[in-house]
């Protein structure tokens, strides 16, 4: 069975199917936070904030987008005025995988740049990877003031137990997510994988950050009460496709496919709402719920595709760049893997000429709660 941990990971490097060159749609969500995290600082500015500023970036990945949150919160910094903090410490925190390496190469452009855009009077701040899984602990007790999480909390700590079988009936044959013709058992162990990775990520943060410490998190999510209904299960559903027309001209093994799931879930704001009050830790201060279309370069509020080719191979560039490391983990490498996408793009082609779909986004900002109330 493949562990999650070591192929859940971007796309690394700087190549045309890296992460780094297809991340738009996180760039954004990051880039709507931006209120909600200079709210979320000017709360804790004198109130928790000694003479260190202490920020945890949780699923940096590797592309600018790190760079872009660490912009951010030092404008952030200098906007709120921190009375107390002379530095500042980002803690850039993904799995084993991820390439921290082009991060750090990239370290000294970025710092030239976080100059030109705040001037000489930027406070001195510090860069350090973290690797390991947000599922468990990551940091000391009582050491983060503010942790920021963008398009990460919907992949699951493992394919909930119970599908990703290695013998016996494939519960969720011809899928690799929640689909309409999944038997509900199947939802339900993907719900149950949810809450438990979600109370204990919510748990473990509670002990790292400091009373009254702050996080805002962004993630993927849904609007229908139904899983089988929601928006990113068509994009989930359009790779088994893909997946499928290859076994049925005997370019892959039935049998591969069929073991194949994805360690993903997108929750609904019931069931985020749910996990956090009954986990206890935090408070919820504010919630959005954005919409994104696929096609990580159309900015438009309608509802038309101008190129539905162009925008199906914008798509299958992006899921790749997510998608690939599980994909190659469990099938094997190229030209497996070129095959897929090429399919993807068409299938994704022909979906946008019925429908435009869109992404939906949660936006949360949380604050602990008073452990002495």
């Amino acid at each position: 069975m493949m562990k999650v941990e070591e192929a859940l990971h971007m796309v690394g490097g700087a190549g045309d199917t890296s992460y780094a060159s297809n991340s738009r749609l996180q760039e954004k969500a990051i880039r709507k936070t931006k209120d909600i995290v200079e709210k979320a600082l000017k709360n804790i500015n004198g109130e928790v904030v000694s003479k260190s500023l202490v920020v945890a970036d949780l699923g940096c990945s590797s592309g600018p987008n790190a760079f872009l949150v660490i912009s951010q919160i030092i404008s952030a910094v200098m906007e709120a005025g921190f009375q107390k903090a002379k530095e500042i410490m980002f803690l850039l925190n993904d799995l084993p995988g991820n390439d921290f390496n082009t991060i750090f190469r990239s370290l000294s452009l970025y710092e030239k740049k976080v100059k030109e855009e705040n001037g000489d009077q930027v406070l001195p701040y510090f860069v350090a990877g973290v690797p390991g899984s947000f599922y468990g602990r990551l940091f000391p007790s009582n050491s983060l003031h503010f942790a920021h999480s963008s398009y990460s909390l919907m992949w699951l700590s493992q394919v909930p137990v119970g599908i990703d079988q290695s013998g016996g009936v494939n519960i969720n044959k011809g899928n690799i997510y929640i689909s309409r013709t999944s038997p509900p058992i199947v939802s339900r162990l993907y719900l149950e994988q949810f809450k438990r990775d979600f109370s204990s990520f919510l748990k473990l943060r509670s002990q790292e950050l400091v009373n009254g410490g702050q996080m805002v998190l962004s993630f993927l999510g849904r609007k229908s009460s139904d899983p089988s209904k929601a928006e990113v299960c068509r994009l989930w559903g359009l790779v088994a496709d893909a997946l499928n027309s290859m076994v049925q001209e005997g370019l892959m093994e039935e049998e591969k496919v069929n073991t194949f799931n994805m360690p993903f879930y997108a929750a609904s704001k019931e069931e985020v709402q749910q996990v956090i009050q009954s986990e206890g830790s935090f408070y919820i201060e504010q919630m959005q719920i954005l919409e994104s279309n696929w096609d990580p370069f159309d900015d438009s509020d309608d509802d038309q595709i101008f190129d539905n080719v162009k925008s199906g191979h914008n798509v299958a560039k992006c899921i790749r760049a997510v998608l690939e490391p599980l994909l190659v983990g469990h099938f094997g490498k190229q030209p497996i893997v070129d095959q897929v996408f090429a399919r993807y793009a068409h299938n994704v082609a022909m979906h946008l000429l019925k429908e435009k779909t869109k992404h939906i986004v949660f936006i949360l900002a949380l604050k602990t709660k008073d452990l002495n109330l």
